[in-house]
């Protein structure tokens, strides 16, 4: 059963969680640790199953129990899980997988390797958004995917009325403030880069899908609120405190510093799935000496 209202507005701190491992298989209790932490931070939504959470090394039975757990510790937080593919079938298949278990939300990438024109990007969206009747969240990041959606593109997909946001990665600034003036009532932009989230809300964006805040969930919280609040002194302040952890978390590629960083501080196994591997002992390192000047 659907948990947002018609009227919902997506915004704040949603972080984009990790997906520990121990021996080979999923460390059920250790993410129930990282979504409590969430929780008592004060986030204001849940993103499980995205690219930061090895989604496509996941079995199905796995992404329904990281789901059914994020939605029972949540406190009553909506709960983005990632459902897009690089085909629509495949995509339609993960919504129906999760639907009910928990998921408030489908977040959907552009499809990656096909890279798609922006209309195929348009007839796919629109194809996923009339399959399901939760709210949809586009997902660009044409580093990871190949094909950046444009901000018509982004804008033509708004109007549709169960697509109710973007997160945007695209490091676009010009294209960004595009979408944000041309949004529609109820359609929100959130940063998809931890280091942009300041200029993005500045800009009008209305919050973040973190990396960093699986590691510093309260700071990254507090950031992003002083900003909704208008209070940019403050938000400069804590932004200026996490940018050595913004660099840090992709020094190599999503997720494998901040799995390093969450190992150091004992809360995860430093273990992810092929293709993926841990971290160089120098970023563990690296990440040791930025979380500990953090005084987390």
């Amino acid at each position: 059963m659907n948990r947002i209202d018609s009227d919902f507005t997506l915004k704040g701190l949603g972080t984009a969680l990790v997906t520990p491992f121990k021996d080979g298989e999923v460390d059920y209790d250790a993410f129930c640790v990282l979504v409590d932490r969430q929780v008592l931070a004060g986030g204001d939504f849940l993103v499980p199953l995205g690219s930061t959470g090895e989604t496509p090394c996941l079995e199905d039975e796995e992404k329904v129990s990281l789901t059914e757990c994020a939605a029972s510790r949540s406190g009553g937080r909506p709960v983005m899980v990632g459902v897009g593919t690089n085909s629509l079938r495949h995509t339609v298949r993960n919504i129906r997988l999760l639907e009910d278990h928990g998921a408030d939300i489908f977040l959907v990438v552009v499809p990656y390797y096909n890279k798609p024109t922006q209309k195929g990007m348009v007839e796919y969206f629109k194809a996923v958004a009339s399959e399901t009747d939760r709210p949809v969240v586009l997902y660009n990041v044409p580093s990871r995917t190949g094909a950046n959606m444009t901000a018509e593109t982004a804008l033509e997909l708004a109007r549709i009325d169960n697509i109710i946001a973007t997160k945007e990665a695209s490091g676009d600034l010009d294209q960004i403030r595009r979408i944000i003036d041309g949004a529609p009532e109820g359609f929100t932009v959130l940063s998809g880069n931890d280091d942009q989230t300041l200029d993005i809300m500045k800009a009008g964006g209305s919050g973040v899908i973190s990396v960093v805040s699986n590691i510093a969930p309260k700071i990254m919280a507090d950031l992003v609120a002083a900003a909704a609040a208008g209070d940019y002194d403050t938000a400069a302040r804590l932004n200026d405190r996490l940018a050595p952890l913004f660099r840090g978390c992709f020094i190599e590629s999503n997720p494998i510093p901040v799995k390093a960083g969450l190992a150091s501080m004992g809360l995860i196994s430093n273990e992810l799935r092929l293709p993926l591997v841990p971290s160089t002992p120098s970023t563990y390192a690296e990440m040791e000496k930025i979380i500990s000047s953090l005084s987390l």
